[in-house]
Parts: structure tokens; sequence; C-alpha cells
């Protein structure tokens, strides 16, 4: 999925302007990328674009996760983002939906499973069956 496709879908689902919705992709992105291991923040990057790679800041010498739960990841997004807790879990939400459409099932199953049961509410959206994949 290119850039601007990828920008332009997190701002449909998140009811905002693109200029935001990449503001809210960074943060989501950002934060997501401290919560999985290093060598999945490699495999998630090398599927998307190179300004979103940048996003998910990926460091191949730093293998080990940070283990937070939804509530601190929710609070770290809306902190980046400037946003209270209702709207940093509909950017993620959006996000999370976004990036299943933009990778591979299998690579976002691979990001899914590094994630805990209280993650499930952000994360089940874009599992719906309503929810489109490549």
């Amino acid at each position: 999925m290119k850039y601007d496709i990828f920008v332009d879908k997190v701002a449909q689902r998140a009811g905002t302007a693109p200029e935001r919705a990449v503001e809210l992709t960074r943060a989501a992105l950002e934060t997501l990328a401290e919560r999985l291991t290093g060598g999945e923040v490699l495999d998630l990057a090398a599927q998307l674009p190179k300004p979103l790679q940048r996003m998910l800041k990926p460091h191949p010498t730093t293998e080990a996760a940070d283990r937070f739960g939804a509530a601190e990841f929710i609070a770290r997004v809306g902190r980046r983002a400037g946003i209270d807790g209702n709207a940093a879990r509909n950017a993620v939400r959006a996000v999370f939906t976004t990036l299943r459409e933009a990778v591979t099932g299998g690579e976002f199953e691979d990001v899914v499973v590094q994630m805990p049961r209280d993650y499930r509410d952000m994360v089940e959206p874009a599992l719906a069956p309503g929810a489109t994949r490549r």
C-alpha cells in the first residue's frame, strides 16, 4: 500500500484531516515499535513504504520489547499526538485496521501475537470479518 493511501485510510477511519492522520499514525507506530521485539519491528517495517518505516524507527540492535498494557499504549499515543484517551483509542484502531490492509495477513498476525489480551478491543476491529486485508 502506498503511503498516501495509508494516510487517507487512517484519516477516513479516524474522521480527521490527512495532516492530522500523519501525526496519529506516527504516534501509534512509534508506540507499536516500543511494544514489539526488534525483529518483529524490522519484519513489519519491511512491508511498509519508507515514510512509515521511518515512523517505526526499527533498530536491529534492540531486540527486547517494552512490556506495557493497552492502557499505557493508549496513554503513550495520546501524549505523542496531544489527544485524550478516547481519541487515542480511536486513532489506534484506525491505524491497526489500515496496517492490517497494508501488510500480509501473516505479518499482522505476528504483530498481534505479541500483544496481551487487554489489547483485544483495539486489535479485534482490524481482525473483524468486515475489515479487509491483503
